[in-house]
């Protein structure tokens, strides 16, 4: 380094010099990107990524704190309760959801009557699966607020983030989706990917005010 004058030795210490100081600056987002890549090495490897947009992939390293929490066969209702938990126990939640479960909409609602700010986009065939089985808990929620609920076109992606973590869930490249690995953060950067991930999708949703 010193011979690429990156570095100085002075009075027995070494320190940056102006060249180095400006690789410095380039060189520590380039190390978190790394570290974010190989952290989670297997998830970004398996998994289709064409949900995450580029301006955000580009900024991956900003999810160097998360971790990947996977379901093992006889412990595969572990990682969703504590998913639970930490949704139940946030104090605002922005979600994205491409796939239907039966307990969804009526937890939405009881956040909504908890008046705990909720916006949920969600894709066509899960706004039809809910409007046909839940028709009255959506028309009570869509009263509120501080609710919104949207309907994005199409997107391989499952996600959520609070004010507490932020939670990624991707389909394999077969196509399939995986319901037993989540990409979860809780740390201010992490939170910060979410919800710009969540603006990027509402931007092209469509708002539902009524059914």
């Amino acid at each position: 380094m010193e011979t690429a004058n990156l570095i100085i030795r002075q009075e027995g210490l070494y320190q940056l010099t102006s060249l180095g100081k400006v690789a410095a600056i380039y060189y520590k987002p380039f190390l978190d990107t790394l570290t974010a890549i190989e952290a989670n090495e297997d998830f970004w490897k398996e998994h289709d990524l064409i949900a995450v947009p580029d301006m955000l992939l580009n900024r991956i390293q900003e999810l160097k704190e998360c971790r990947v929490i996977k379901d093992e066969h006889e412990h595969i209702y572990d990682s969703h309760k504590a998913f639970m938990e930490n949704v139940l126990t946030s104090g605002r939640f922005m979600g994205f959801a491409s796939i239907f479960l039966p307990s969804y909409p009526s937890m939405f609602l009881e956040m909504a009557r908890r008046n705990i700010p909720i916006s949920i986009i969600v894709t066509p065939n899960v706004f039809f699966k809910i409007k046909s089985e839940h028709n009255a808990e959506i028309e009570e929620f869509l009263k509120y607020k501080h609710t919104s609920f949207h309907v994005y076109d199409s997107a391989k992606v499952a996600f959520v983030v609070t004010d507490r973590f932020m939670s990624l869930s991707l389909f394999f490249k077969n196509g399939t989706f995986d319901p037993r690995s989540d990409l979860v953060g809780f740390d201010s950067l992490s939170l910060k990917w979410g919800e710009d991930l969540f603006k990027h999708y509402k931007e092209g949703a469509v708002e539902i005010k009524s059914l």
